[in-house]
């Protein structure tokens, strides 16, 4: 009994010394990934500053939920998820310091979480090094505090696609619901190539999952477009005339151009950037493809090639099916090429037995040095103009507010969405992709409230409003209705 004691206690040694490294190990991995995570917000908060105020976007989706403004027009490609995603804070503060440092933080958690999913499919070091330039695009930085829905769809597709290799079905399901509580059509393409190879392979536990993601997060859109928008083809419809009308368009090139910093680039129209900042454009399907023959060599392939499947039909709408480019379109794309990127750069830097490649990954450093000084720059560069712009619409509001345009109150005409947002306004337009009133309508109100048309830069006026007073508010010029019996033309 003594020497059976013996062996057992022995083998309870051996085991605990099994486990530990095992434990290390994690810790350790874990560690790194919170590293990169941490990083991430702590840029945010430093490079793209609290402070800066909400854009035209985020004035629609916090509006929703915010006690700020009235709520904006929502127009039919726009889905709820960021405006649930920022009720906790929006619901009771109007602080956009405040919702930036809780979206940061978000951010920073999404990105860990995310990353985590794909532990066990590429080593710890890979994982780190793909969070590490997905985080450092100026596109991420810019847009990960940012009340926007495109982020998240990044980080929902890293985790429904790192579930699907992995087999986990509650991952997928929520991965799935988080691309489409965002944005339910590009859940969508994100999710094509795994369809496909679910059907094919007959793996119909995981097939369910996927769909049930997918119908949850987007049965709120669904029920809304019958509800306000008279189905959910006419919907789709709808959407699609928004965005110039989906179809054959070679939108690269509006890509390449957005690349400089245009937060929209629509028409884009101009001369490309130089070619320092787009480099890293024609780098990265070289760096895919190195990575891909790298997986082959091991015997890993899917896992290398199901994010890149993924990644190219998150891409195909936007690139060649709209006519205007917006560069936080492609970040689902960016964070699926992040993986097989930092895997290529990883071998290429480093020997089989994970020594140092000196005079390679000399190179790669001073490469990706160069890299994050551009993508800084642009980011530096887009933080001033955003807030500028934003700015301006403050000075705007505050004009109005001189004039007496107080809540209750209606603003019309060039960027009346953001302007009302910023005067604590309803808003309204009669035409183009926000039309939700009526000449009538405005005429009707402006009995009843303060009503102002901002006139756009090019000086047309709407007929209605051509015979209000003019001022000049924050160097726009605005035309207050009189109070009393509407005038004014049609």
């Amino acid at each position: 009994m003594a020497h059976g004691m013996n062996a057992l206690l022995a083998e309870a040694r051996r085991s605990d010394r099994a486990i530990v490294p095992v434990m290390s190990r994690n810790w350790r991995g874990d560690a790194l990934l919170a590293a990169v995570a941490g990083v991430f917000v702590l840029a945010q908060l430093l490079l793209v500053r609290p402070g800066m105020g909400l854009g035209w976007d985020e004035a629609v989706y916090v509006s929703q939920v915010g006690s700020g403004a009235p709520p904006a027009f929502f127009s039919a490609p726009r889905a709820r998820g960021v405006s649930l995603l920022v009720a906790p804070v929006a619901s009771w503060s109007t602080s956009t310091e405040l919702l930036r440092v809780y979206l940061a933080v978000l951010s920073g958690l999404g990105l860990y979480l995310a990353l985590c999913v794909w532990r066990g499919l590429f080593r710890v070091r890979v994982l780190a090094g793909a969070g590490a330039l997905f985080a450092s695009l100026w596109v991420t930085l810019f847009y990960g505090p940012q009340a926007m829905p495109n982020y998240w769809v990044a980080i929902g597709a890293l985790i429904a696609v790192g579930s699907y290799l992995k087999g986990h079905v509650r991952g997928l399901l929520a991965g799935a619901a988080l691309m489409a509580w965002m944005r339910p059509t590009d859940a969508v393409w994100v999710t094509v190539p795994l369809l496909v190879l679910m059907v094919a392979a007959r793996r119909w536990r995981l097939l369910t999952a996927l769909l049930a993601g997918l119908v949850l997060g987007a049965v709120e859109w669904v029920v809304e477009a019958y509800v306000a928008f008279g189905g959910l083809g006419e919907r789709l419809h709808e959407a699609s005339g928004i965005q110039g009308g989906l179809g054959w368009n070679m939108a690269v090139d509006d890509q390449m151009r957005s690349l400089v910093g245009r937060a929209l680039c629509r028409p884009c129209t101009g001369s490309m950037p130089n070619p320092l900042i787009t480099a890293w454009w024609y780098v990265l399907p070289v760096l895919a493809a190195v990575g891909v023959a790298v997986a082959v060599r091991a015997g890993r392939a899917e896992r290398t090639l199901v994010p890149l499947a993924c990644a190219v039909t998150a891409a195909v709408p936007y690139l060649f099916m709209i006519g205007y480019a917006a560069p936080r379109f492609l970040l689902p794309a960016y964070a699926l090429l992040a993986l097989p990127v930092a895997d290529a750069l990883l071998h290429l830097a480093t020997r089989p037995n994970g020594a140092w490649r000196p005079v390679a990954a000399t190179l790669l450093a001073l490469g990706l040095a160069g890299h994050l000084a551009v993508q800084l720059n642009v980011l530096d560069r887009t933080v001033s103009n955003a807030t500028a712009a934003r700015q301006g619409w403050e000075r705007t509001a505050a004009e109005l507010h001189r004039l007496g345009v107080r809540p209750p109150c209606l603003l019309t005409g060039h960027e009346a969405i953001p302007v009302a947002y910023y005067t604590g306004c309803s808003s309204a337009a009669t035409g183009g992709h926000n039309a939700n009133s009526t000449a009538a309508e405005i005429r009707d109100t402006a009995r009843r409230v303060p009503v102002a048309f901002l006139t756009p830069p090019e000086g047309g006026t709407a007929r209605y409003a051509r015979d209000w007073t003019p001022y000049r508010a924050g160097g726009v010029l605005v035309r207050l209705a009189p109070p009393g019996p509407a005038v004014g033309g049609r």
